[in-house]
């Protein structure tokens, strides 16, 4: 397959920044960012998801968008420029007043879940509205952003039946807050913070082992991680290696 080669070069289109909320909406929000783009012709981007609820605005538009439960690509043309709200994995449920899986790989519009959108999508603004909206504190959502926590900081963590008698709880317990309060569920979140690993190890640049990285993420064979990965990220391990451009492989790919 041919590689538009905008994509090892994505740099000259576009730009990102991202900044920290304020402390009293760190407890919600995980970040902000903002993407601006130019190109003078089509180019598809790959959206690889993570488990954040995201609010963007773009032009006169705002959206919330759910977890993805796989990549996505996003046809980008012209000029264009979009602030958006990463909301930390759990912490989505009391803005919305429901459950977070019945946003899972959907896009609503952001009045039918938030009063008062700001006129101009700037930090200061986007904040003021989130302030506005903020929800009573609930200890379940605290509880499941506690436990992505957990999953992100822990590499050790590549099951759920593991999780589960970590946290002080069954698989099905853990398995009905996901869905609640997360949007996908524990094996796939799980399953997706290792994987950033692998994406790490490429921007470092030098070697990888892939036999030898599948085993480290729990993987019983290499296959196995493979299928994993191109699920996620819409190309192989090798493949997609090729966008960090320092990034070798040994052994069988």
């Amino acid at each position: 397959m041919t590689r538009d080669e905008r994509e090892l070069a994505w740099r000259r289109h576009q730009s990102h920044e991202f900044h920290r909320p304020s402390p009293d909406l760190a407890e919600h929000v995980a970040r902000y960012w903002v993407v601006e783009w130019r190109y003078e012709r089509p180019y598809r981007q790959l959206i690889v998801p993570y488990p954040n609820v995201h609010l963007a605005f773009q032009g006169d538009d705002a959206l919330v968008t759910g977890v993805s439960s796989g990549h996505v690509s996003k046809e980008l043309d012209g000029a264009g420029r979009v602030f958006g709200v990463a909301f930390r994995p759990g912490a989505f449920r009391p803005f919305l007043g429901a459950p977070v899986q019945s946003l899972t790989d959907r896009t609503v519009p952001a009045a039918a879940v938030f009063d008062h959108l700001p006129a101009h999508a700037d930090l200061d603004g986007v904040e003021a509205m989130l302030r506005r909206n903020l929800p009573e504190p609930d200890p379940r959502a605290r509880q499941a952003v506690e436990i992505v926590d957990r999953i992100v900081e822990d590499p050790s963590i590549t099951r759920v039946d593991v999780l589960a008698r970590e946290v002080g709880g069954s698989v099905r317990r853990l398995q009905r807050l996901f869905a609640e309060h997360v949007g996908v569920g524990p094996k796939w979140v799980i399953r997706r913070y290792r994987l950033h690993e692998v994406t790490e190890r490429m921007a470092a640049g030098g070697a990888i082992d892939w036999a030898a990285l599948a085993a480290d993420l729990g993987y019983a064979d290499q296959p196995h991680f493979v299928r994993d990965f191109t699920a996620m990220f819409g190309e192989t391990p090798t493949r997609y290696a090729e966008r960090y451009g320092d990034a070798l492989a040994t052994g069988r790919r």
